[in-house]
């Protein structure tokens, strides 16, 4: 079981909508949301992606970080980098995304196993020091996520203050 206090870094083999490698400790400071997704799966297409991008224009990037985890388990040759870059610029998706890390003994990319997600859509929610604060197979509700994004950068924002 994965608690607040020992998240696994993610594991990518290639970042696109970035100019860097990102990794939780590099986003130390910032409150991440990131969204497990594959681009052949509809919940992700019509509800994870589109509110991830709801998320990334409401919210100050100094504040948080949105992040897309491409976690292929199934359809490996159709979902290929060159065919996820494509995809990204037809969805107009403008957060980094990276490529969740093959496994090469079995399905399961490494970052998918090392959290034990069911499957995808999986929300992730990180607070400012890369601590997993909460992560449901599918999505939030809007207002239930904006919520829980405020605690998290509200509580933050006490902890430095007090």
């Amino acid at each position: 079981m994965i608690t607040p206090t020992n998240a696994p870094e993610w594991r990518t083999a290639e970042w696109f909508n970035t100019t860097t490698p990102l990794s939780l400790a590099s986003l130390r400071g910032k409150v991440v949301l990131a969204v497990a997704f594959q681009m052949l799966c509809p919940g992700c297409v019509s509800q994870g992606l589109p509110q991830a991008q709801r998320v990334r224009e409401a919210f100050p990037d100094q504040e948080i970080a949105v992040i897309g985890l491409h976690t292929v388990f199934e359809h490996h040759e159709a979902m290929t980098p060159v065919s996820l870059k494509a995809f990204l610029h037809e969805y107009r998706v403008t957060f980094p995304v990276g490529v969740d890390e093959p496994d090469p003994n079995g399905p399961i990319p490494c970052t998918m196993r090392a959290y034990e997600m069911r499957g995808t859509p999986t929300t992730l929610l990180f607070d400012r020091e890369g601590r997993l604060q909460r992560q449901v197979f599918g999505h939030l509700p809007d207002l239930q996520l904006g919520a829980e994004l405020m605690k998290l950068i509200g509580d933050d924002e006490r902890l430095r203050q007090g």
